[in-house]
């Protein structure tokens, strides 16, 4: 009985440690898959402090280049104010060219050539206000003929329209756009020169060098080939001014109508 009893016992605490071994094993597993797990959500957030580190490093990248760029272009803006004020300054203020003569005097005409340097004029003399200050308009405008002189057409032409634009109603007006017009056929494009100089003439018959441009209209003419349109000009010139004329324009006119075979 006694036998029995050990027996049964003994295969008791037998099926007992059969079913606690499946939980003994489990409970040594599960720190094992723990670990594992700890370990890849460290990997992950390593990785992505390293993602996020390479995004901070390139936007202080980008911001520094932004900031080079906002730098070049205020310099940009500052160079560009300075000289824009420069030059309104000169504007206002007149040019420091050498100043000689009002009246214009004619030169020689080039012998191989149709007349479009004939009359050159003279820099103008500037008119002194009442406190002995020069006139800015003029000197503006002796500004644009010190270009015309010096074989710089084109800043010429600038300087002289801008004169016009700035100062529509002076007397010096109608000197600027007929040496313009006389610029631009200086410069070779007569065309130009013919459109210039006739609306210089219509806009301003009266104008103190609205005969020159009648005269020079006549010369872009020639140079387009259009002799019987210059020797309307010319007879529009001569209708127009003939008594008033100067001497000097006189003589060119004359010479020019031979020059284009006019009729008398």
């Amino acid at each position: 009985m006694k036998t029995v009893t050990a027996a049964t016992a003994l295969l008791a605490a037998t099926s007992a440690l059969a079913q606690a071994q499946p939980q003994f094993s489990q409970m040594q597993v599960q720190p094992a898959a723990t670990q594992a797990s700890v370990i890849n959500l460290d990997n992950r957030i390593v990785a992505l402090e390293r993602q996020l580190a390479d995004l901070l490093r390139a936007e202080e990248e980008n911001a520094r280049k932004i900031g080079q760029l906002e730098s070049t272009l205020q310099q940009e803006r500052e160079a560009s104010a300075s000289r824009i004020a420069a030059l309104e300054a000169r504007l206002a203020s007149g040019f420091t060219a050498p100043i000689e003569a009002a009246a214009e005097q004619p030169v020689e005409k080039p012998k191989a050539a149709v007349a479009s340097t004939s009359s050159k004029p003279k820099a103008i003399t500037a008119v002194a206000s009442a406190d002995g200050e020069t006139d800015p308009a003029e000197e503006a405008y002796d500004a644009g003929y010190q270009l015309w002189k010096a074989g710089k057409y084109e800043a010429a032409i600038g300087a002289l329209r801008a004169f016009s634009s700035a100062y529509p109603n002076h007397r010096r007006t109608s000197w600027a756009n007929n040496l313009a017009g006389r610029a631009m056929l200086d410069k070779g494009e007569p065309r130009a020169a013919a459109e210039a100089l006739l609306a210089n003439y219509r806009a301003n018959p009266k104008g103190e060098r609205a005969a020159d441009s009648l005269y020079y209209l006549g010369q872009s003419l020639m140079k387009l080939d259009q002799s019987s349109q210059a020797c309307k000009a010319y007879a529009e010139l001569e209708a127009v001014y003939g008594s008033t004329m100067r001497a000097d324009l006189k003589k060119l006119l004359s010479e020019a109508k031979s020059e284009a075979k006019c009729r008398a």
